[in-house]
């Protein structure tokens, strides 16, 4: 059940950190120092080199994104920025890309709510500043944002396919940088950052990653701060194997990083399980990073390198690992050349942040935006227990070390809870963190006869169908928030009964399926549309895609005949794991055949929530459902109908079709229940 409420991280009092005389002891008998103490300059300074470092990684790293797979990249020390010095040269400075531009987006949420921002203020930001250029759990994230879910269900394994991506490895720097020296707080936001777009072992790497930069602030040796991020992470963690096995590997081969690089390759994606195998992989590209670090030695330009030619998704690598060690050793350890590849700058990138990646995002100059970034962190760490003194005409702050992250109290959006008549359920309603230290309370509104409430968790088996309208309040000390709920109990699914599947593709083309750009495993896919009735809305085998080897666009359709008359008030359609370049619907309607065999559109019809318009890809909801709720109809066939979305894509084909895990039939529900 540990999906169904945040992790509380383990942890660790940080007795490694080797540079004990920054702390200040508490007194004489005291126990370990509690507090870390580094100048304000320094602090800010250091900051700056960090995002500095990321942005080189980042534009260097670009032009070797996703092409070193099955082999190493070559030894062509050192690269260059390669294509991206004309573009550096265009925007006269750094330009966005998705490994740095959404912390600039949480920087501005911190600077607009306070340095520790909601999920819900956060999901507001994403849906107005990221509309392309957006992937994987990211981009699953974003369409169940649309949908109306909140975080920490936008991450979760049942409702993104892509829970175990490497997207929060991206962008987990903002949460440590602004929290120095203060490994457990840094750790356990970037866990619950991470659950925005990811799950389980997925958001390990970012836990990792947030410890070392965290800790990077007082500590400058690279294996102790790989240490100090497996000391940060869950007990049993699949991560903590990982790091281990690649210090072993480095071990095994300190002078061949090719041989290291093999071994990690066959363990980590060729005999990776089907259901997570992919080049995006976080464990995967985790592994490439801390074997980067490895053997890059602490040396900025050797660690570029190699994490250029570890290979898969090069770029985050390199952005994450630049970016520790510009924090270690600061602007002076970035070689020259990398900071100034125009030599008529004055200043490292010419001072500028251009935005081409994300809508309603300012440019920025670089000293600003780190300098804002820092603010933060100074708010962080004297709302965290720690202070501001002046010692010589000099600022310092005194950290606390053992400072933890509460996150704000929410009641998150996610799936309504689907009831049956006559079907056991036992499920909590939402995710509110820790259980125990949430009180529940139904303000106003009933649950139906024979389900039990308890502490956010329903139990029992529905009687009747009906609808139930609930407005349910949790709190938390002295906060109380309070969200409304629509249960529906669902009657006899009709769908078993019919004689006949209705669709347009009753057989996928599995040779032009194969050749889209794939990002979800296979073993999500089947080619038998009687998957849309077998009561299988998610995993192996759940996904139907209308796939015909055709490359226009059409309209697509699934239904079902009877051979006798039903009466027919709602469709539930389910949506099953959608592809990057197509698998929705652009419009929607119900058909039904009316008593001379001719199909004709129901009346009344309201879809809940509204279907998400549009062929844009980045608002496209992966495995929800669509309820549609029309006047009674009385027939022997029904079917839901529209426009297939989908387009061009960078790889392959145009391609259009739509994707389906489920259509569900109901009768008209008895007088609602309120």
């Amino acid at each position: 059940m540990k999906h169904f409420m945040y992790i509380l991280l383990p942890f660790f009092l940080l007795n490694v950190f080797c540079n004990e005389s920054r702390a200040e002891n508490d007194g004489e008998n005291s126990e370990p120092a509690r507090y870390y103490k580094i100048s304000v300059e320094e602090y800010q300074q250091k900051v700056y080199a960090s995002w500095l470092g990321q942005i080189v990684g980042n534009v260097y790293g670009l032009p070797h994104e996703n092409k070193y797979i099955d082999e190493p990249g070559p030894e062509t020390f050192p690269f260059g920025y390669g294509s991206n010095l004309n573009e550096l040269k265009k925007v006269n400075g750094a330009f966005s890309d998705d490994d740095t531009d959404v912390e600039y987006i949480y920087l501005l949420q911190m600077e607009k709510y306070g340095p520790e921002p909601s999920y819900t203020q956060l999901t507001r930001a994403w849906m107005h500043h990221i509309r392309e250029r957006v992937w994987l759990a990211n981009r699953a994230a974003l369409g169940l944002m649309h949908f109306g879910y909140t975080p920490p269900f936008t991450g979760m394994k049942a409702n993104n396919p892509h829970w175990f991506q490497i997207d929060p490895q991206l962008v987990n720097e903002i949460w440590a940088v602004t929290a120095p020296g203060m490994v457990k707080y840094a750790t356990e936001k970037s866990a619950w950052a991470a659950r925005i777009t990811n799950d389980d072992w997925g958001i390990e790497p970012t836990i990792h990653y947030g410890a070392m930069f965290a800790a990077a602030f007082f500590e400058s040796d690279i294996y102790k701060l790989i240490d100090m991020g497996t000391a940060a992470l869950p007990k049993e963690s699949r991560f903590a194997k990982t790091v281990e096995d690649m210090k072993a590997l480095y071990r095994k081969y300190p002078a061949d990083w090719k041989l290291a690089r093999q071994e990690m390759m066959e363990k980590y994606y060729q005999n990776e399980p089907l259901e997570t195998k992919t080049i995006w992989n976080a464990n995967l590209n985790g592994a490439c990073g801390i074997l980067a670090l490895l053997y890059g030695k602490g040396d900025f330009q050797t660690t570029l390198d190699m994490a250029v030619v570890m290979g898969f998704d090069a770029d985050n690598q390199t952005a994450t690992m630049c970016g520790l060690i510009g924090l270690i050793q600061g602007e002076k350890g970035i070689p020259e050349d990398l900071l100034f590849p125009v030599k008529e700058w004055k200043k490292p990138f010419n001072d500028r942040y251009i935005n081409i990646s994300r809508y309603d995002m300012p440019d920025v100059g670089i000293g600003e935006m780190t300098s804002r970034m820092a603010s933060m962190g100074e708010k962080i760490i004297l709302s965290k227990g720690g202070r501001k003194i002046s010692e010589n005409g000099k600022d310092y702050y005194l950290i606390n070390k053992n400072a933890g992250f509460v996150p704000p109290l929410e009641f998150p959006i996610g799936p309504e809870p689907v009831l049956l008549v006559g079907t056991p359920v036992n499920q909590l309603i939402s995710m509110v963190g820790e259980q125990p230290a949430i009180r529940w309370e139904v303000l106003d509104g009933q649950f139906p006869e024979g389900i039990q409430f308890k502490e956010g968790r329903i139990t029992g088996t529905p009687d009747k169908p009906g609808r139930y309208e609930l407005r349910i309040q949790i709190q938390r000390g002295e906060q109380k928030v309070a969200r409304r709920f629509n249960l529906v109990v669902r009657g006899e699914n009709l769908a078993s009964s019919a004689t006949k599947i209705l669709s347009n593709v009753d057989r996928v083309d599995v040779q032009a399926r194969d050749s889209l750009w794939l990002s979800v495993s296979r073993l999500l896919y089947t080619t038998d549309i009687e998957a849309i009735r077998d009561g299988v809305t998610k995993g192996e085998g759940s996904t139907y895609y209308s796939i015909d080897g055709t490359h226009v666009p059409k309209i697509d359709y699934y239904g079902y005949q009877w051979d006798h008359v039903q009466q027919i008030a709602s469709l539930a359609y389910h949506v099953g794991s959608l592809e990057e370049i197509a698998g929705w619907f652009t419009t929607l309607q119900v058909e039904y055949k009316d008593d001379k065999g001719v199909w004709k559109p129901v009346e009344g019809l309201v879809m809940t929530p509204p279907l998400v318009t549009g062929n844009q890809p980045f608002n496209k909801p992966h495995f929800v459902e669509y309820t549609l709720s029309f006047k009674p109809v009385e027939t022997k066939a029904i079917r839901i109908i529209g426009d297939a979305g989908g387009g061009e894509h960078w790889y392959g084909k145009p391609a259009y079709f739509t994707s389906i895990s489920e259509l569900s039939v109901y009768e008209p529900l008895t007088e609602d229940n309120n």
